[in-house]
């Protein structure tokens, strides 16, 4: 039988999401394997692995078993059925928990005891440590739990998702065997200090050298007798179960989308189980009995080493105050444009001179609050219209919002209700600004706006100037300090126009279909993206130099894959920087041989989205908020905007994208399989880590 031609051969043409996705949860795990970092921030990446894996199993294992429970049929553009694609991720994520676990056992636990950092499991504690934790229990734990039956009169008991619960065998005075469940409270600390200042500071601000620290399940597992008086423990084994928090808004058919918002939150807690993770040591029939009462097949369960549920070593990193295990701390600089003018309206004239460029981390995050402060006193503002999508609890930019309400200005916020797991923080902010005065829409039916764009509204003389603020990240004080974005302020009139067009689009009734400078989607950017591409693509079929590099979070969406490969098959070089999903196969003979990809993963999230063409020297860099998949192109509003300044496009060209590529101590190289190959400094070559070169810049 003659092989398919690559052209045609769907795996040979795509690598399949969710494994690609999962390749990205190992490029995190191997940052807590890496003894070049420092010990608190391997924790950390530790934990980060176990959160992302949580969210792949809530989101996109849900959403493959809600497809075959709906009988389609579908088969993934990389070839893959349903199925295939179940049995392939349970496979993947086995792996990637074991080696997590001999991550957690085999490094990290011997070199946080060398350090002084003491996790011991409580069968270990001494005589003195039992009785300090044991009264812990016993004043702060016990009036917690609730033990739950399961006999003909106690159903069994709804277990909520992420939650850690112990399976308890318990004999009567009679003989006979019952089962009962009882939840390790997620309201107290997991890790429960052993010593008084165990992850504290001392009352005269010293930090002890030693810090000890045991499992709560086990410290309740310990006295588990307190909790069934006059029954005989026989035993108990933890379990956790993930359950599906991807429960579908149904917004067309809700009167009031805020009102569906909240009730999917709650339902959320009740989403289908779509993973049961036990213990080695539990038995076949109690992992029976749950997986029974929990309506789950074989495939469902996961046996996995201890801890169960890795993301609660965040409480080590956060807790433990030993800042020479962590990076050293690194303090963002003011641009020199906006030195000194950030009062009194001074931003504006900063601004009204040329558009200025911040890269954060690496530039304060505070130059925006301060936009929005100013604007909010400046008493030659009319109105402030902003999008808010992930601004996090703790909100500057909402506050700033606020007081420029309460000063009279006319503020009108687009809050995304649909932010995938802040919803609830989202709804408290939408309720607070409407109590001030402000108008909140919620968003577009059907489409989730995800662009960040705010805009002031200011009078100056006898015209109207609008000054502009758009990013390729949230308006989150604190995730600026950790992801890497770029964000622009500018009062060009063309975009300033643009801006205005896109919030009536936003908050009112539109159907424009052309913008100015701007590219919207889903009005005009997937059009847009695909006249760039094919423009570089006829250079190179004219004999001229082509080169496209492109930096993004995922790649997913298959015509531009396909217009890439046309691309390469053309001659245009083609450079790739895709920090996790990346669905197109680099270096296949006969499709992808000018394309290279390259993912970083190191101290900061890589957030940013850079789209260069080459264009026959007359160089052409945009900005904004969307990766190239289908949602952002064709079901998200999204926002990408055009960089003019020569000196901001030679920035982003010769000190980010090329810094990127030169990358040879954090950067992974994407082989045609799929899998990831991390790049180390060749002999007599300079170790180059990009994130850390951006530092020092």
């Amino acid at each position: 039988m003659q092989a398919m031609p690559v052209r045609n051969n769907p795996s040979s043409r795509y690598v399949n999401r969710e494994l690609s996705l999962l390749e990205f949860q190992r490029r995190v795990l191997e940052e807590a394997e890496d003894d070049r970092n420092p010990l608190l921030e391997r924790v950390k990446f530790l934990a980060i692995f176990g959160s992302n894996m949580d969210e792949f199993f809530m989101v996109r294992v849900s959403g493959i078993r809600e497809q075959i429970e709906a009988q389609l049929h579908q088969v993934s553009p990389d070839g893959l059925t349903l199925h295939e694609q179940l049995s392939a991720i349970r496979k993947v994520s086995l792996d990637l928990y074991q080696r997590a676990a001999a991550c957690f056992q085999r490094k990290l636990l011997p070199q946080l005891r060398r350090a002084g950092i003491h996790i011991v499991n409580y069968h270990k504690l001494t005589p003195a440590q039992r009785k300090r934790v044991n009264a812990y229990f016993k004043e702060v734990v016990y009036p917690v739990l609730t033990p739950l039956a399961l006999d003909p009169g106690h159903p069994f008991p709804h277990i909520s998702n992420l939650s850690l619960n112990l399976a308890v065998i318990i004999r009567d005075t009679e003989g006979n065997e019952r089962f009962a469940r009882v939840k390790v409270p997620n309201t107290l600390p997991r890790l429960v200090p052993v010593k008084r200042f165990s992850g504290s500071r001392r009352p005269d601000g010293s930090v002890p050298h030693h810090h000890y620290f045991t499992w709560l399940e086990q410290l309740i597992a310990a006295n588990l007798s307190e909790l069934f008086p006059g029954m005989e423990v026989v035993a108990c084994y933890p379990f956790r179960i993930i359950r599906d928090a991807d429960i579908e808004i149904r917004e067309l058919e809700a009167d009031d989308l805020l009102e569906t918002i909240q009730r999917t939150i709650y339902e959320r807690k009740f989403g289908s189980v779509v993973q049961l993770a036990v213990g080695e040591e539990m038995p076949v029939q109690v992992r029976n009995l749950l997986m029974q009462n929990m309506e789950l097949y074989p495939t469902d369960v996961y046996t996995l080493a201890h801890p169960l549920g890795l993301s609660h070593l965040m409480q080590i990193y956060e807790t433990v105050p030993r800042s020479e295990l962590k990076f050293t701390p690194y303090r963002p600089a003011i641009p020199a444009e906006l030195q000194g003018f950030s009062e009194n309206g001074c931003i504006f004239e900063a601004i009204r001179k040329h558009n200025i460029l911040l890269h954060h981390p690496y530039d304060s995050f505070e130059p925006v609050v301060d936009f929005l402060r100013t604007a909010a006193y400046d008493p030659q503002v009319l109105a402030i219209k902003q999008t808010v999508y992930r601004v996090g609890k703790n909100a500057p930019v909402v506050q700033a919002l606020l007081e420029a309400a309460e000063q009279g200005k006319q503020v009108a916020v687009l809050v995304e209700l649909k932010a995938r797991f802040d919803e609830e923080s989202n709804i408290g902010w939408a309720r607070m600004l409407e109590r001030a005065g402000v108008h909140v829409v919620y968003g577009l039916l059907g489409l989730k706006t995800h662009c960040k764009v705010a805009m002031v509204v200011r009078q100056e003389g006898e015209r109207i100037r609008r000054y502009v603020h758009l990013s390729t990240g949230n308006y989150n004080a604190t995730t600026a300090q950790i992801y890497e974005d770029i964000g622009m302020f500018t009062c060009d009139e063309d975009i300033g126009a643009d801006a205005t067009d896109l919030f009536n689009y936003l908050t009112g009734y539109s159907n424009k279909q052309d913008y100015r400078k701007l590219l919207v989607a889903p009005v005009n950017l997937r059009q847009k993206l695909r006249h760039l591409i094919r423009r570089e693509i006829a250079h190179a079929q004219q004999g001229r130099e082509a080169r496209l590099i492109f930096k993004m979070n995922s790649l997913v969406d298959t015509e531009m894959i396909d217009l890439l490969y046309d691309a390469s098959l053309a001659g245009v070089r083609v450079d790739l920087l895709v920090r996790g999903i990346c669905c197109l196969k680099p270096g296949v003979k006969d499709l992808s041989e000018n394309i290279s990809v390259t993912s970083i993963v190191g101290r900061f999230l890589e957030h940013s989205r850079i789209y260069y063409f080459w264009n026959d020297g007359q160089e052409e860099v945009y900005l904004g908020s969307a990766d190239l998949m289908p949602r952002n192109l064709d079901h998200r509003v999204e926002v990408v905007f055009p960089v003019e300044r020569a000196e901001h496009i030679r920035y982003l060209r010769d000190h980010v994208l090329q810094t990127y590529l030169c990358d040879n101590t954090h950067a992974r190289r994407m082989l045609p399989d799929g899998s990831y190959q991390r790049l180390y400094p060749a002999p007599q070559e300079p170790a180059r880590d990009a994130q850390a070169e951006l530092m020092r810049r």
